[in-house]
């Protein structure tokens, strides 16, 4: 643990021209005394560590001194790539692999490429949550992703329909999609999406298993290619109605950024010529008619439903309402 505090101090200082024990101390997250004694053990080591005393005092590397302890551990690597989602590393607690990662590619780089990293996250942020809810994480998360990580095996319950049911699974990935955690994982030789916050245990897989409680990874398996066309069948399955629909020509090209967009294109390229004013009439999957009036009131005047006639119906007494209520 000390070894690799001391060397994070000597990328700090490397990083920056001067750094006063409090910095030193909360980046390291320890007490400027400890600071004080890392700081000499480093000068005693040969690594030209100064100290200038003072209210403008602090701790600096003599010389242009330039640390080679640039290699990145494999958790770093792999941390690195996350480091524009700082929410994601903590919840899968790779903030500290992340922290020295950077810092030793910005160890590695010339000094006036140095800032790189800071320029680049002064100005450019991913907030993956939604806006609508404080996402939590997963009491599991950590386990199951270390699991990921080392293509261990894991013996899970998990809640589905109202039961619980004993899994044994190959994690094979964890996507984080609008603040919600999923595994990726196979089981029985499928390949299958399982909501992290909906495990209630998780355990390794016992070792006297077929293959030990570790497992061979399925070299064809792609996350992001699987993630997307798992996406893609999860929200076709929900579009078990169809609507017959008139668009005006502003309405249609509305429609994808009101409806599913891929339901939305694929009704839109199948329907005929337009009539005499520029509308559409076209067939539209849809949730329910519940859902399909919520979003095609957003479309206004824009859109006419033809049919089912329980729903052009609502529509109409919609439109006498907004009457009554403009005059």
């Amino acid at each position: 643990m000390r070894a690799a505090r001391l060397i994070k101090m000597v990328l700090l200082l490397q990083s920056r021209p001067v750094m006063t024990g409090a910095e030193l101390a909360r980046e390291l997250e320890v007490s400027e005394r400890t600071v004080a004694r890392d700081a000499l053990a480093l000068s005693e080591a040969g690594i030209p560590v100064y100290a200038d005393r003072g209210r403008a005092g602090g701790y600096r590397l003599v010389g242009g001194y330039r640390t080679r302890l640039t290699g990145l551990a494999p958790e770093e690597a792999g941390a690195l790539f996350l480091s524009g989602l700082p929410e994601a590393l903590r919840e899968l607690g790779l903030a500290d692999a992340a922290s020295t990662a950077r810092m030793k590619v910005e160890a590695a780089l010339p000094p006036a490429a140095g800032d790189a990293g800071g320029s680049a996250a002064r100005r450019f942020h991913l907030d993956a949550p939604g806006w609508y809810h404080a996402p939590a994480t997963p009491g599991l998360l950590r386990p199951i992703a270390e699991a990921v990580w080392g293509d261990r095996s894991l013996l899970v319950r998990y809640r589905r329909r109202g039961t619980e049911v004993e899994r044994l699974l190959d994690p094979h990935g964890l996507v984080l999609k609008a603040g919600v955690w999923y595994l990726c994982a196979r089981t029985e030789g499928v390949f299958r999406v399982y909501r992290v916050d909906r495990f209630t245990a998780v355990e390794p897989a016992p070792a006297d298993r077929v293959g030990g409680a570790c497992f061979r990874r399925d070299t064809g398996f792609d996350l992001p290619s699987f993630w997307a066309e798992r996406s893609a069948e999860f929200a076709r399955s929900l579009l078990r109605a169809e609507v017959v629909v008139r668009l005006s020509p502003a309405g249609a090209r509305r429609l994808p950024s009101v409806v599913d967009r891929r339901a939305a294109e694929e009704a839109l390229a199948a329907a005929g010529d337009p009539d005499a004013g520029g509308w559409l009439t076209l067939t539209l999957p849809v949730e329910s008619a519940e859902v399909a009036y919520d979003q095609l009131l957003r479309l206004g005047p824009e859109a006419e439903v033809v049919a089912p006639a329980e729903l052009r119906e609502r529509f109409a007494r919609a439109a006498e309402g907004l009457g009554r209520l403009y005059g």
